[in-house]
Parts: structure tokens; sequence; C-alpha cells
């Protein structure tokens, strides 16, 4: 832990294995890059507000000289190398991410606020992603079709989109980077990075050990910047080919807007309103453990968290009473600090959101069985891990994210009505359901209306899942094969008057 005379920064520094990791200026085609005029912004430590570092806050001009060289890396990455030998680039990355992993999670730890446990987990999970693709690389095939004219053959193709714009969200700082870049990569195309503001140290980390690795500067660029107009370009620009965000569905909206005028392909995973059922003849154990899990994990900023519990009126007492047990044994604290399960909230905003959804909750007939506070005197963005039974349509929580650590428990009489409940959305990222019955198993997973349902399991992405959502919640699959397919495009060439 950092003394009351030294400042993070130089906490940090002193806490690396590895010191030169660590870095706070943008990276075009390998080299640091500084804002013009020495302009910067502040990244705040949220288990304490006090300033981790400042980061180099870069220009539109920088943005552009980036997508400018991403270009040329793109037709020589792509016309250069085959797919087994990027496959055996992303290998070597995937080693040098698991050799620093410690210093990748104190970083993360520290810029994000969640515990270095949930940091740890975080940084193996992203270089999952690289592991992966690395191997999925050389196995991208195309199809001989029979053709429906004599003597002519017809092939597919895939090819790489070309230079990739990537956008990516404070809560994974690391993983939503490789989940994104690694199937790009092994495609054999070029990425310009805007990271986000709050977390820009991750991916300027990942990006170094990225060229460490063998992947050319030409084609990983990260430019931090607290310019919006900066960050459009990637969406505006003709010579990028590709867009791939995370984030908010507002934002996901206006992108897709801008990125429609160039007719660029897009990839957005943007927001949910996950709902959580746990029938009657659930395991009451494995859906507590379920709750946990998808719910108070980073703290509830993930964009898959539970954030409706529809409990069956059979069983509601007994899981709140054993839900409490669990939630009022956490323990708030700095993340770095050992014995804390649960870090504080991204910033202010984040508090002023759940502290709304629970007051408005409680206004409205909601019943408070833990949590119900901010937590002020810890210095940070503290909000208690809090639970609230008796929800209704009718409050806030029902409708918006509340993105932190509020479990809202809604109650039904039958499995119509826990699916109406739960489908009543336009969001549709995740869903989760608890039962011991493997005919209602089925027939739930197939009548939820979302891209991915967890079944008896609050734990559901992972490199080998193809991640993503439907309706209001975006477009597009991260992970998998589906994931590689996202960065390439299928050319069909046909082969007439082959006679004999």
């Amino acid at each position: 832990m950092p003394t009351k005379t030294e400042d993070l920064s130089s906490f940090l520094t002193k806490s690396l294995k590895d010191p030169s990791i660590f870095v706070n200026y943008g990276i075009i085609n390998g080299e640091e890059r500084k804002g013009t005029d020495g302009k910067t912004f502040a990244i705040s430590e949220p288990s304490s507000k006090e300033v981790l570092a400042n980061c180099a806050d870069l220009s539109k001009n920088d943005i552009i000289e980036a997508i400018n060289l991403a270009v040329t890396g793109f037709a020589n990455f792509s016309s250069n190398t085959s797919a087994k030998q990027r496959g055996l680039i992303l290998k070597e990355f995937f080693r040098l991410i698991i050799a620093n992993s410690d210093d990748l999670a104190m970083i993360l730890s520290l810029e994000n606020g969640k515990t270095l446990a949930e940091a740890s987990g975080e940084v193996n999970y992203a270089a999952s992603f690289v592991s992966w693709f690395a191997e999925e690389a050389p196995r991208s095939y195309g199809d001989a079709i029979p053709s429906s004219y004599a003597n002519t053959e017809v092939f597919t193709f895939k090819e790489p989109v070309g230079v990739c714009g990537i956008i990516t969200p404070w809560n994974f700082p690391a993983a939503m980077i490789t989940r994104k870049i690694a199937p790009a990569l092994a495609a054999g195309c070029s990425v310009v990075i805007k990271p986000p503001r709050e977390t820009p140290f991750s991916a300027l980390a990942l990006c170094k050990l990225a060229i460490k690795a063998g992947i050319p500067p030409d084609c990983f660029h990260v430019v931090p910047t607290t310019d919006r107009e900066a960050a459009s370009e990637l969406a505006i620009n003709e010579k990028v080919n590709k867009l791939s965000f995370t984030g908010s569905t507002g934002v996901g909206k206006m992108l897709t807007r801008l990125a429609a005028g160039t007719m660029k392909r897009v990839s957005m995973e943007l927001g949910g309103n996950a709902p959580l059922i746990i029938l009657e003849d659930a395991d009451i154990s494995k859906a507590v453990a379920g709750v946990m899990v998808c719910k108070f994990r980073s703290s509830g900023q993930t964009c898959v968290c539970a954030n409706r519990i529809l409990v069956h009126l059979d069983i509601k007492d007994r899981f709140i009473e054993a839900l409490v047990d669990r939630v009022n044994a956490l323990k708030l604290g700095r993340g770095i600090e050992g014995g804390t399960t649960q870090g504080p909230l991204v910033n202010a905003a984040a508090v002023k959101k759940v502290s709304e959804h629970v007051q408005d909750a409680l206004s409205k007939g909601g019943v408070l069985h833990a949590g119900g506070k901010e937590q002020a005197h810890l210095n940070g963005f503290f909000y208690e891990p809090t639970v609230i039974s008796e929800a209704t349509t009718k409050m806030e929580v029902a409708h918006d994210e509340t993105f932190g650590p509020l479990a809202a428990i809604f109650s039904f009489n039958s499995e119509t009505e826990a699916l109406e409940l739960a489908n009543a959305t336009n969001y549709g990222l995740a869903g989760y359901f608890f039962s011991e019955n493997i005919g209602r198993v089925m027939r739930v997973a197939r009548k939820l209306h979302c891209g991915m349902v967890g079944v008896n399991t609050g734990l559901i992405s992972a490199a080998e899942s193809p991640f993503g959502g439907v309706k209001e919640s975006g477009m597009g699959r991260e992970g998998r094969k589906y994931g590689l397919q996202e960065y390439q495009n299928i050319k069909c060439v046909t082969i007439g008057n082959l006679q004999e």
C-alpha cells in the first residue's frame, strides 16, 4: 500500500516488476505521442479519488495520422503474413500477457478499482482471447460450391476487412481490448484503438506487449483522447473499414448512424437489462451462487449483470434469506487491499445512479434487506451491496440498467408470468434462469429473448462462447469462430469454361 507521503504513480511504478509496461502517452506507429501543447487528462483511482497519473490527451489529427498509418500497415500485414504466421505472433503475445500478468493486474486494479483478484482474473480472461484466435487464424475456411452451370466451379475465400476502429469501455479495460483486436489481427487487419478515458493504461500496456510480440507497429495504434470529435473519426473516416464498439446503447446508435455514411461494417455490444429467473424447482444454493457471480462481480459493473431477479413466490423468502447472508459477508475496500471482495464504482455518477435507483425503489414499496447506503467515509466511490425485494415494473430498476451493486427482487407465480416479465424490455443481451427440470430448461432457454442464456450458472463469458445480443443490445458476435468472421469479407470466385 502507498504511504501517506507517497503518490499513487510512484507506488504503482515501484510495485511493477517491469515499470516500462506502464506508460501515460499515446502509441502511434510504436512511438510515444504526447498531447498537443502537452495536453493531458487525469486518471483517478476510484478507491481513493486520488490522481493515479495524467494521460496524454491526443487530437483528431492524431487519430487521422494513426488511421493513415494503419492503411499501410494493413496492406503489408495482410499480404506478407500467412494465417499460420499471424497465429504464431498471437501465441507470443499471449505468452507475454501471461508473463506480465501481475503487472497488468496491478495497473488494471488501480485505474478501474476492481479487486486485485478480479483484475488478475480479467487479465487471464483477456489472454484467453489471444490464445483462442491464435489457434483460430489458420482455421478460417472457405467453401467449394457445386455450380449450377456446366464446366464451372465456385469457391469462396475469406479476406480481412482492412483498418478497424476499436472503441472500448472502462469496466473491462483489458478483456474488451483483446476480445476485439485478437480476431482482427488473426484475420490480417490493422487496428486503431480509442481506449476509455477512465482506464487508458491497460490498453497502452497491451499495445507495448503486442508490438514486442511481433505485431507491426503500423498495425497497432492506441490513441487516448477526451475529444468526442476525434473518437467519432473512427466512424466517419472512409479509410476505416470496420468499427467495433462496446458501450451504451445511445452512443452505439449514434456511432452506427455515423458509420452508415461510408457503409462500413459495424459490431455493437450495447446495454442490457438482464433478467435472472429462479423457478420453484430451482436449487436455491445454486441460484444464490449464480446471483453473487452475475450481480456483484465487479461491483455490479458488467454488461451481463442480472438487473432484475425474478423469484417464484413459493421460494422467495428462503432465497432472500440465503442471499442476504452472502451479501452481508462481502467486504468493501480498496481493490489492492487483502481481503477486499467489493471494490468501488468507477465515479461519482455511478454512485449517484445506484442511489437514485435504490431511493426510487424504496419510495414505491420496495423492502430493504441489506445495504442501501453510500459509503462516503471510505473516501472512494463506494456503495454498499444492496438487496431490495417487492420490486415492481413501476420502478426505474425495471427499465434502466443500474450498473451497480443493487439486487432488485421481483416476484412471480408461474413460468408464463416470469417469461413475460423477463422479455418486457427493449434489450436482449443476457438472461439467466435456474431450474432442475431438463424439459423446462430447454423450453425456457428457447423462450428468453436474448443473445446469451445462462442455465444454473451466472458465468457465461468465455473465448469459446459467442458473445452478443439482440434487439437494442446490439449486433454482431465476439468470441468463437463468429468473432473472427466479424473481421472478414467473403469473396466468391466463379471459374467458367473448364472444358476437358
